[in-house]
């Protein structure tokens, strides 16, 4: 058996010349150490798991209002008589021509586990600010069924920190991910949401028949809540890099050879736009 790098001819990824051979024992040590750690990161999320429902929650007194496939409903009418309510917060701002596709890639997912949420007691819906009409025109040429509502005119993504004003961007007051971003002069906006500056978001922000700035006014995110005694309670939220663990082809690519593979930028597209064949 050699250690020396693997000859990756047809491959391509940041870790290829970086990988080594060996015989299957060497294989089967490597793997009993990796399951060890792969079962302690098991035990960890079970008890963040805990953490996360041990949150005290919020009573939500504030009347918001969303525009449905079935008509005006308030937020506790999107609880369709559960007692749970998980909300995806899709970047689709009202000056988008096109919903975000990493939001895109996301929300594939979500028709098949919106069916088995909503027979375990939790409704699901994905909300954004674009008016119900380009929500439902969008929904149709990606092919998904999922809920999905709009918030157009009212406070529900401000007050969740998901949608921000052209005047909190220039003057510093955009909180997201629980932490206060530098007005855009000084950082740009493109920074507050990748390491790699503004020329990725600008390329993504495109996509959308938007700008840099137009574009990260919108943020993704999820939230959580509750319905007890008819009162509303929102109980969690996550945004950014919180979201990598709903985004089924991460989990896949995770555990494939060469990981996300990203040394290329930007690479998903929405479920449409693929070269067929």
């Amino acid at each position: 058996m050699s250690n020396n790098a693997a000859t990756t001819t047809g491959l391509k990824g940041e870790n290829v010349g970086k990988h080594v051979t060996g015989t299957r024992e060497e294989w089967l040590a490597a793997r009993l150490d990796l399951l060890k750690a792969e079962k302690e990161l098991t035990r960890r999320s079970d008890e963040l798991a805990l953490q996360r429902q041990r949150l005290p929650w919020v009573r939500i007194d504030k009347e918001y209002r969303f525009e449905t496939d079935e008509g005006s409903a308030p937020l506790a009418g999107l609880f369709k008589g559960r007692s749970q309510l998980l909300v995806y917060h899709f970047m689709f701002g009202v000056d988008y021509k096109a919903g975000c596709p990493n939001c895109s890639s996301i929300a594939d997912g979500f028709n098949g586990n919106a069916v088995h949420l909503e027979n375990h007691d939790v409704s699901f819906y994905a909300i954004s600010r674009a008016p119900l009409e380009k929500l439902q025109a969008y929904k149709r040429r990606l092919g998904w069924t999922f809920p999905w509502a709009s918030s157009l005119g009212g406070d529900f993504n401000s007050d969740l920190n998901v949608s921000f004003s052209e005047e909190q961007q220039r003057e510093g007051g955009i909180e997201y991910n629980y932490r206060r971003e530098p007005a855009w002069e000084v950082q740009g906006i493109g920074d507050s949401m990748t390491k790699q500056g503004e020329d990725p978001v600008a390329k993504i922000a495109a996509t959308t028949g938007t700008d840099v700035a137009t574009f990260t006014r919108e943020r993704p995110g999820m939230s959580a809540f509750a319905m007890e005694d008819g009162v509303v309670y929102h109980t969690y939220s996550s945004f950014a890099r919180g979201l990598d663990a709903l985004w089924g082809v991460y989990q896949w690519l995770d555990r494939a050879p060469l990981g996300r593979n990203e040394i290329t930028g930007t690479w998903f597209r929405r479920n449409d736009e693929y070269k067929k064949g």
